[in-house]
């Protein structure tokens, strides 16, 4: 309850230290968070960012493809079912629900 309370009163807190900083401040905040967003050094950081992340991405789906048979793609015949070697029916082999 006590963590509750702290923080609404930090949230009431920012909220007036917020409003009373007005529009034209928010305005000022918001250009320099633009300028620096379409910096050249932010946008090659956040490219390297995104590259390390696919590379970590294809590793971990590479690791969990070894311990889960059907996560993997090593040529097994994909039905959709999540059970690779199952062969799927012909339309009209199909049960009707």
């Amino acid at each position: 309850m006590r963590y509750r309370m702290a923080f609404a009163v930090g949230l009431a807190v920012g909220y007036v230290l917020g409003s009373r900083a007005g529009r034209e401040r928010y305005e000022q905040i918001k250009r320099t968070a633009q300028r620096l967003a379409d910096s050249p050094t932010v946008q090659e950081a956040a490219g390297l960012v995104g590259a390390q992340v696919s590379k970590a991405a294809a590793l971990t789906k590479a690791k969990v493809g070894e311990r889960v048979p059907f996560l993997a793609r090593d040529g097994h015949h994909d039905t959709g079912t999540g059970w690779p070697e199952e062969e799927s029916k012909p339309e009209e082999a199909r049960v009707p629900y």
